[in-house]
């Protein structure tokens, strides 16, 4: 009931029904509600005029075909009832007799008795004072709900289209974080909300690729300078020399991590299927190899299949694996398949993230202490780059501190069907 079409939809429920309960009310009360001092008075003149005609002529009631009996006794499925506001009228026009009202339950025959003669009885027909029908009023209000309710429905289906649009446009957000083409049809505000938000996705593409070409472009053109300065550096003093190839090695992995970010923005090359237990041996044997400390996977490890490309992927999960490695004074991988994902996790014993900084673990050049920079050498871009590839892939990555020290990468990718 939270949701704007609901509310809309209720209101106008509310509103119909509202109205048509009050104007049935109404007709109910002005348009057929009965005259009962006429009603009473017909009967009461019609009483008189048999009574008087019986008390003169008993054997006119035969020809007349009047029913003549006894008095009245209730039981039987019979009821009788005083009708003293008749008899006092009677009375009031100089005609003392009792009159009764007959039901017969069984025959569904209601009568006016009275009695014309000590001990004789004459019963009339006595339609009585018509019920109003509640049943059939209940129902015609049952349908008013349902009509209404369908309506109001549908007319608040259309009028929040405009709205759905922008929520199915969020929900088809892809791996580049733009949303798919929304269909530009319908009535007139839905193709412009459509128009707009597609306008809008458009420009954010360009905006995004221009960024990306300027990024690629800057970490290209930075390569001819720094091959320059590595020269000139050869003839500086060797105390200086030093310092100088270090500090240009360190901005070439920063503009090569740049150049890398970029390709897997725009890397378009095709899915394969890859076998996660092997390719992290893979990557945990060559980190071995160059003394990086990496743990050896459990054996007989889940064989699960996903869906990426493969040297992106690897290139992924190697940078996560490297990084535990180095920052985290060891890496310890895991492999295991929850539901219809497959979960790798990435654990260390090194001091963690800060709490406060954690959120921003995977963003471009983040480093939780800049100073480390000289003795643990990267350009703050491989989170980063991971975070993408692993997107990209329809996975997911989330790093958390470890109760006993240490930093959890928890990696799900999608199982291949």
């Amino acid at each position: 009931m939270r949701s704007l079409r609901s509310r809309l939809a209720m209101l106008l429920v509310l509103a119909i029904v509202g109205v048509v309960v009050i104007a049935a009310l109404v007709s109910v009360q002005v348009l057929e509600r009965p005259d009962r001092d006429s009603f009473r008075a017909a009967f009461v003149n019609e009483v008189r005029i048999v009574a008087t005609i019986l008390a003169s002529d008993p054997g006119a009631a035969e020809r007349l075909g009047i029913v003549v009996g006894d008095a009245p006794v209730p039981g039987n499925g019979v009821m009788v009832h005083e009708a003293r506001r008749m008899a006092e009228r009677l009375a009031g026009e100089g005609l003392s007799i009792p009159v009764r009202l007959v039901g017969d339950m069984r025959t569904h025959t209601p009568q006016l008795a009275f009695e014309f003669a000590p001990g004789r009885w004459a019963y009339l027909p006595h339609p009585g004072l018509r019920t109003r029908n509640w049943p059939a009023f209940v129902s015609y209000m049952a349908l008013v709900v349902i009509g209404a309710a369908a309506v109001s429905l549908f007319a608040a289906t259309k009028m929040t289209r405009p709205l759905r649009i922008l929520d199915e446009a969020v929900s088809t957000i892809g791996p580049d974080g733009l949303p798919a083409h929304v269909p530009e049809d319908g009535p007139a505000e839905v193709r412009a909300t459509a128009a707009a938000l597609n306008r809008l996705t458009s420009r954010v593409r360009e905006a995004i690729e221009s960024r990306m070409r300027l990024v690629a472009a800057a970490g290209h053109d930075l390569r001819t300078p720094m091959t320059r300065m590595r020269l000139r550096a050869e003839f500086l003093p060797d105390e200086e020399r030093e310092v100088w190839l270090k500090d240009l090695a360190e901005l070439d992995r920063i503009a090569d991590s740049a150049i890398r970010l970029v390709r897997e923005e725009v890397d378009t090359a095709p899915d394969e299927p890859i076998r996660l237990d092997r390719l992290l041996n893979e990557i945990a044997a060559e980190l071995r190899e160059i003394g990086h400390p990496v743990d050896a996977m459990p054996a007989g490890g889940p064989p699960l299949l996903v869906v990426a490309r493969p040297l992106a992927l690897k290139r992924a999960l190697r940078n996560l694996v490297d990084n535990a490695a180095i920052h985290g004074e060891g890496a310890r991988i895991a492999l295991a398949r929850t539901g219809g994902e497959a979960v790798i996790t990435i654990t260390d014993n090194g001091p963690g993230i800060p709490n406060e900084m954690i959120d921003r673990a995977f963003e471009p050049f983040f480093r939780v202490d800049p100073g480390r920079r000289k003795f643990k050498p990267g350009a703050g871009l491989g989170m980063a780059i991971a975070k993408e590839i692993i997107e990209q892939a329809g996975g997911a990555i989330a790093v958390a501190n470890r109760e006993t020290g240490g930093l959890r990468q928890t990696i799900r990718l999608p199982l291949a069907t």
